[in-house]
This record gives C-alpha cells, sequence and structure tokens, in this order.
C-alpha cells in the first residue's frame, strides 16, 4: 500500500473536529477514495458507504428534509446493510459533486454530531454552482494531489532517516557528498518521469516498467479527456479540451505566459477563460499569477490577466510529450526551451503539493523573470529555477532592487552560499 501524507490529515481532523465535516477535493484517480476507505478501517467498527456517481439512487436520501433521523431512515431503504451506531460509525459520501443536496447535508450532520462523515469529490468547484447551500462552518476542507516527491521516495524504498539525512544538509546549507547528491537527482527525474498518479506509481514499482507507466498515463490523459466530453458545459466541451491538450506547448515557449493564440489563432480571452476556470475547478491545472510588485501579502498584487498553467502532475505533462521524452529527461539529456518548462512544472509539482499558492513576477515586456515567489513572516522571498546551473542575471537583479532576506536558486548541480543567496538542487524544493 502506498504511504500518503492525507493519513495525518485524517487523523488529525478525527481528533480536533467539533460539530464538523471533512471535504477532500481533488482531481479524480489521486487516491481519494483509497485513502478513506483505509482510514475506516482502522478507525470505525461501521462505516456506510455511498458513491453517488455509481449509486445515484442514493441521491433520493438527501431531498427534501435533512434531519439526521430521516437521512437515517431514507438511506436504509436503500442499503439494509447500513448500520448506524452513534460514536462508531463514519459516513462517507464519494463524489458528493453528484449530489449537491448532499453538500448542503453536511451541516445538519455535523449539527447532529452522532456520526462522523467525510465527503470526497472532484470537480467540487464546478458543483458549487448547484449545491443550495454551502455549509460554511461546518466542513473542513482540503485538497488532495497525486504522491509529491517525498511520498515517491516513500513508494521507491526510501526510509525518513535516509530522506532526513538530505534535510540536514539543506538545514545546514552544506554541501551534499557528489554520489549521494546524484543519486537524488536521478530519483527527481525519475519522479518527472513517473509522476505521482497512484496507479502510475504502483504500475512502476511492481514492474520497473517505463512502458507500463506510460501506457497507464495515456489511459488517465484518455479519462481526464473523456471527463472534460461529459462535464463541461456544452460551449465549454471543445474549447476545454483545446486549452488542456495546448499546455505542454505553452510550456515549451520561451516566454511559458498562458497564450489564448496557442490555443487557437487569433483567440481572446474573453472566448477561453471560462473553459480554463472549468480545468482549474476539476483539479487538472493550477494557475500562476504574474504579480505587479513582489510585495506580501502576493494576492494582492495579482494581474489576472497574466498567468502561466502547470498540470497538477508532472508525469501527466510529460506523458504528453510522448514517449520518448522519457528517455530525454531520466537521462538528463533534453535541450532548449521544453526542458526549462518541465522543470518550472517539475517545481511547481513539488510547492502546489506543499500548499504554496503560484506566483511569479515579470515586469512588463522584460526578458527578466523569477519563476516563483515564496513569503516567509511577511517577506517575500524569489527562487529562480535553472534546469542547469548557470547564471542568474534576474535573480541577481531582483535582490539588487527588492533586497529580499534571502534568495534561492535551484539547480541541476549542489549547495552552494552566496552572500544572501543560496543555491540548492532541485530535489531539495521538497523541504522548503
Amino acid at each position: 500500500m502506498l504511504k500518503r501524507k492525507m493519513m495525518d490529515h485524517l487523523i488529525t481532523w478525527k481528533r480536533e473536529k467539533n460539530k464538523e465535516c471533512l471535504l477532500i477535493k481533488g482531481a479524480r484517480q489521486v487516491g481519494k477514495t483509497f485513502i478513506i476507505r483505509e482510514f475506516a478501517k482502522q478507525n470505525y467498527e461501521n462505516v456506510v458507504e455511498i458513491n453517488f456517481l455509481t449509486e445515484p439512487k442514493f441521491k433520493e436520501a438527501f431531498k427534501g428534509s435533512l434531519n439526521m433521523d430521516e437521512i437515517i431512515r431514507k438511506i436504509s431503504i436503500y442499503d439494509k446493510k447500513a448500520n448506524f451506531v452513534e460514536g462508531k460509525t463514519l459516513l462517507f459520501l464519494d463524489e458528493i459533486q453528484e449530489c449537491g443536496d448532499a453538500r448542503t447535508a453536511l451541516k445538519p450532520i455535523a449539527e447532529d454530531n452522532r456520526f462522523d462523515c467525510i465527503a470526497s469529490g472532484s470537480m467540487l468547484g464546478i458543483a458549487f454552482k448547484t449545491t443550495r447551500s454551502i455549509p460554511v462552518g461546518y466542513e473542513r476542507q482540503v485538497e488532495m494531489f497525486s504522491l509529491d516527491f517525498e511520498e515517491f521516495l516513500w513508494a521507491t524504498g526510501y526510509d525518513d532517516a535516509r530522506i532526513g539525512y538530505i534535510r540536514e544538509y539543506f538545514e545546514k546549507k552544506e554541501q551534499v557528498p557528489a554520489p549521494i547528491n546524484e543519486v537524488f537527482l536521478e530519483k527527481l527525474r525519475e519522479y518527472a518521469v513517473v509522476g505521482g498518479m497512484p496507479s502510475v506509481v504502483s504500475s512502476f514499482v511492481e514492474t520497473n516498467n517505463f512502458g507500463k507507466v506510460h501506457s497507464e498515463q495515456e489511459r488517465i490523459i484518455s479519462s481526464y479527456l473523456d471527463d472534460i466530453a461529459k462535464y463541461a458545459p456544452p460551449a465549454d466541451k471543445p474549447k476545454a479540451r483545446d486549452c488542456y491538450i495546448s499546455i505542454p506547448t505553452q510550456l515549451a515557449k520561451e516566454n511559458k505566459k498562458f497564450q489564448y493564440s496557442v490555443v487557437e489563432k487569433e483567440a481572446s480571452a474573453k472566448k477561453f477563460e471560462s473553459s480554463l476556470e472549468w480545468l482549474r475547478d476539476a483539479g487538472l491545472i493550477k494557475f500562476c499569477y504574474n504579480v505587479e510588485t513582489p510585495r506580501f501579502p502576493l494576492p494582492a498584487y495579482n494581474q489576472t490577466g497574466y498567468f502561466k498553467v502547470y498540470l497538477t502532475d508532472i508525469g501527466l505533462l510529460n506523458a504528453m510529450y510522448g514517449f520518448d521524452m522519457k528517455a530525454e529527461i531520466y537521462g538528463n539529456t533534453l535541450k532548449g526551451p521544453a526542458k526549462g518548462g518541465i522543470y518550472e512544472n517539475l517545481i511547481a509539482d513539488i510547492l502546489l503539493k506543499k500548499g504554496i499558492k503560484l506566483n511569479y513576477y515579470k515586469p512588463g515586456e522584460n526578458k527578466q523573470e523569477i519563476e516563483f515567489l515564496l513569503t516567509k513572516k511577511g517577506e517575500v522571498i524569489p527562487l529562480e529555477v535553472k534546469a542547469k546551473n548557470g547564471r542568474t542575471r534576474s535573480l541577481d537583479e531582483f535582490m539588487r532592487r527588492f533586497d529580499p532576506p534571502y534568495a534561492l536558486k535551484l539547480v541541476t548541480g549542489n549547495v552552494g552560499v552566496d552572500g544572501k543567496k543560496l543555491t540548492v538542487p532541485h530535489y531539495m524544493a521538497m523541504f522548503l
């Protein structure tokens, strides 16, 4: 079984909750249902699981009165095995985006407080529009992604002690012994090829076969395209699909700002922005906004019309480039602008899965750009991503103009310190 950090979130919620349901959102196939079932097995005597996608009849249980006793009575009509024991039962509402009334019911379920309740779903930002009432104050939301790099290391045989050993070099700002550094740089390239989708990682762990990995990635991409065709509004179906498949091309440009003209010649934001928002709400992409000025808080300075788009799983991005890309990335032989875009999405993948919002800084048509901006104690920290170990004109200029407390440069190299500039290998992004 793949070890997931979400299990810690579930345990913390159970310990701390007070009349509060848990809502886990995220793209399809990232492991939401699996981890909730494992948590339920370990912590409850009884589990009542409802999947509104595969068993739509249960939607009837949440129509009309949302009194808990009434909900129990209606559920028992459709499931004679449903057993509600006070204090010992988990009600698991899966694919809750299919039943807006069930989302509304989270408030009375939490207020009743006799049974724990976890809901999960994909495309919840989309389903929000069809929900009668959002249970503000009665649900704790957490977003789940595919495996992050540290979870990938766990899956491929690296324990906390070995990862902690590397963390010490990061914290002490000391060089990692060269052979060990090369091992972890290779592991990160391996992660870039495989990504974190649970079924893909499981296939890789079981077979060590990149061909099988690619086949599973292609299956997932096809299923996402099917979801677009099934769930997107009629007017957005072809546009959302075209936006999604354009992302590898967008990231292979010198200027990686999302350009609608790449999707369709002379296209405009007016035509495509709702399709992009649909993809974001479905959990398939994330926006990285340019800021007018690198000041805290960064969202206050977002330029909403200037953004990059990254996929939420680095392995799926590289699969969209085709199977031959795997050898180029794993062998570290890739050249050209595409390499820079892939490494940006790789770091975006790591940052997103740590809960870090994505922002970048590029003033006007200036060629200088800082790929990501972090914040710490009210200060803005620039983070430059280099596909190899090269000069950092943009970072140097940023430091001169804005005088941050320190700056980060991620490279295919080792740890180094130059004044307030800290250079670290890409894989150490997991420690930020």
